[in-house]
């Protein structure tokens, strides 16, 4: 658990402090620039709630029901109705860290000023996260417009002490019990407060900041498994030379055979193949040889990705939003088209990047193509069965990665009696990505398992860094041996993929992966 506060202001967070806080359990703290951002808007709000000119969101209803003028003796009601009619989730519970991640955002998004609330509706979502407190949140209930409606409504009935949440020992209570355990009080909601809660695309840029950490991590491992399929198959690393990838300057395609040519550097398998690869092979498959390509524009894409992140985590997301000049403006901001496209396309980078993983690990299985290996890397062929089960494992999630990576964000149905006729289906598209994620490191922990048994098998040794990631492996895993219970070697170094072990041994001995 990290103890160092992320400072909430009115500026943008950034990526590191969203894993912070949802990840790793950081408390927040709200700048005293936000706090009064806060309070000056939220006296504008209370001024124009006085009047008798209807204003959207203050005064009146929403949606479909934005034309109805609602008098003042009603309005508390209101937002509490609409808190508690929105939070209509259904199916499994989310996960905490995407939770945290949303309510991190939607805090953010209060701190900027833009939205009209008091400062203890702000400082209650603070006292929120720094306790520990999760609401419950389920799969469903969020068409990605008007944001995570949903997903946020969940969250903001339990700061009015309604619901169901989770403590920090992961207890399901009550949420005014909770409230009461931590001594927070309820908040009573007043004009503007319960849209300003459940208006925003927070759930959505929570799950892409998250997949990006992961799918950073991941892109090198990705390279990492490349380096030792290269030399577990006895290749050549010729093609990844830095002036054969500066022919097509992609950025990440560079970065990819850099990171490649580094980790089989001085490689005494690659050296003794040498020879032979001139005489007999001429070229590697594709595969091997265009890992670059796919790898890079893998990593082209998550840049990408960032960049519209980054653009997200300084929006200041509500409908009606408070502007700098003090108008209440009706707007589109909320509309999550442009996070659930970069959420869709990075399912489909990830599926492509899993299958030529799977390509590399069907390589060594095949005696006809895996240059001198027993068949299936089987220790004894016939009576053992080797990785050829571990292969199918690796095309199943596979193929439903490809599955995953048809787009959500082509469809839209509409809702609202027509009012909200175009949506984003973001929420759908992250929670995909989800799996995804988890799918990419999946196959790349079997690519990983499997050439590290191909390399032991040779007579020759690997380079130095893949030697140390062979060595921390075997920490988990053992080494050529009769068959034996496969899944838990397989999880062992899923384990090893996603905490970053293998990468760290890998960068200990002096290669520094980009």
């Amino acid at each position: 658990m990290t103890t160092t506060p992320v400072m909430i202001g009115t500026g943008a967070l950034s990526i590191d402090d969203v894993v912070a806080v949802a990840r790793e359990g950081a408390p927040v703290q709200l700048s005293e620039e936000a706090r009064a951002a806060i309070a000056e808007t939220r006296a504008h709000i209370d001024h124009l709630a006085e009047q008798p000119t209807p204003v959207y969101g203050v005064s009146t209803g929403f949606g479909a029901l934005a034309r109805r003028h609602i008098p003042a003796e009603k309005r508390a009601q209101l937002q509490c109705s609409l808190v508690r009619s929105h939070a209509a989730g259904s199916g499994p519970e989310v996960e905490t860290e995407v939770i945290r991640a949303l309510m991190l955002l939607r805090l953010s998004t209060l701190a900027t000023g833009r939205t009209g609330v008091r400062v203890e509706v702000a400082d209650t979502y603070a006292q929120f996260l720094n306790a520990g407190i999760t609401p419950v949140v389920h799969e469903y209930g969020s068409l990605g417009c008007s944001g995570d409606l949903a997903p946020l409504s969940h969250c903001a009935l339990a700061l009015m002490g309604e619901g169901v949440v989770r403590d920090r020992e992961g207890n399901v209570l009550d949420a005014g019990q909770a409230l009461s355990q931590a001594g927070i009080t309820p908040v009573e909601l007043k004009e503007k407060e319960g849209l300003a809660l459940i208006n925003g695309t927070d759930g959505m840029l929570g799950q892409l900041c998250l997949a990006i950490r992961d799918f950073q991590n991941l892109a090198r491992c990705a390279d990492l498994a490349t380096a030792m399929s290269v030399q577990g198959l006895r290749g050549t690393t010729g093609v990844f030379e830095p002036h054969l990838q500066a022919l097509r300057p992609h950025p990440g395609q560079a970065a990819a055979a850099a990171n490649i040519l580094a980790l089989c550097e001085d490689s005494p398998i690659v050296s003794a193949a040498f020879e032979e690869f001139a005489k007999t092979h001429v070229q590697d498959a594709y595969s091997v040889r265009c890992a670059p390509q796919v790898a890079g524009g893998f990593r082209d894409t998550l840049e990408h990705a960032i960049a519209v992140a980054n653009r997200e985590l300084a929006s200041a997301v509500d409908n009606p939003v408070v502007t700098l000049e003090g108008e209440v403006r009706s707007n589109g901001n909320f509309h999550g088209a442009p996070v659930a496209y970069v959420l869709d396309f990075l399912a489909i980078v990830a599926a492509d990047l899993a299958s030529i993983s799977e390509r590399r690990t069907d390589r060594f299985l095949d005696p006809a193509r895996n240059r001198g290996l027993h068949p299936f890397l089987a220790n004894d062929p016939g009576v053992d069965s080797g990785h050829m089960i571990a292969q199918y494992t690796q095309a199943a999630i596979v193929s439903e990665m490809k599955r995953l990576a048809a787009p959500a964000s082509v469809d839209s149905i509409p809702s609202s009696a027509m009012q909200e006729d175009h949506v984003s289906m973001g929420w759908s598209a992250a929670r995909k990505l989800r799996k995804s994620v988890d799918g990419l490191a999946r196959v790349l922990a079997v690519e990983i398992l499997t050439a590290a048994r191909g390399i032991d098998m040779r007579e020759q040794e690997p380079s130095e860094p893949v030697k140390g990631v062979i060595e921390a492996l075997r920490k988990e895993v053992p080494g050529v041996g009769p068959d034996r219970f496969l899944a838990p070697e397989i999880e062992g170094t899923r384990r090893l993929v996603v905490d970053g072990s293998l990468l760290a041994a890998a960068e200990s001995t002096g290669v520094t992966l980009t």
